[in-house]
């Protein structure tokens, strides 16, 4: 049998584990589709990047994800904290027209003079997992706007009019960014490496 021959059996067998389609990476990582159409290929993606948050912050302590090893605010908590209302902005108020008065953003300040930084601005005590749950609850709100949608289908919530693909997009692109800054954190803090 050819690699590419090889290759194909071994995507369509679930039993060896690379089934693109429906399978899970050794993290539990749901993998995105190999040969799925642009909606499906989209989706998969972001749904890899959200669970990769989750698998980098996982197990860390309440001191450790607060610690600032950067210089600067950020730190696991806060990205988690940044994550969870970046996903109930572009999910709810773009893309499902909430008001913003009642997206029920938890850590983002949204008054009229903003403090830009107040997700990263860490209370004493600031626990990790309630930021890791609450980042879990927003991305389950953001899939059932995003249910509810076409690609194609323009949507209005804030500002200019833009494609569903196009918030897609911009979440593939934002996710992963802030998943380099898990990485670099994550390996300051504990040392932990990995995909």
């Amino acid at each position: 049998m050819d690699r590419l021959a090889a290759e194909q059996q071994d995507e369509d067998d679930p039993a060896s584990g690379t089934d693109a389609e429906e399978g899970l990476d050794a993290d539990g990582r749901p993998e995105p589709p190999l040969r799925g159409d642009e909606a499906a290929t989209l989706d998969g993606f972001l749904a890899f990047l959200r669970a990769t948050v989750l698998v980098k912050t996982a197990g860390l302590t309440d001191e450790q994800g607060a610690r600032p090893v950067l210089g600067t605010l950020t730190t696991v908590t806060g990205l988690l904290r940044h994550l969870a209302d970046v996903e109930r902005y572009w999910f709810r108020a773009v893309v499902g027209g909430v008001p913003e008065s009642e997206v029920g953003y938890r850590w983002m300040d949204v008054s009229e003079n903003p403090d830009r930084d107040a997700e990263f601005r860490l209370e004493d005590g600031a626990s990790v997992e309630e930021a890791r749950t609450d980042y879990r609850e927003a991305c389950e709100g953001s899939l059932a706007q995003r249910a509810q949608r076409d690609l194609h289908e323009e949507v209005r919530g804030t500002g200019e009019p833009r494609t569903l693909r196009w918030v897609l997009t911009h979440m593939i692109e934002e996710t992963a960014r802030h998943v380099g800054h898990l990485d670099v954190l994550t390996e300051l803090i504990d040392g932990r490496t990995g995909e």
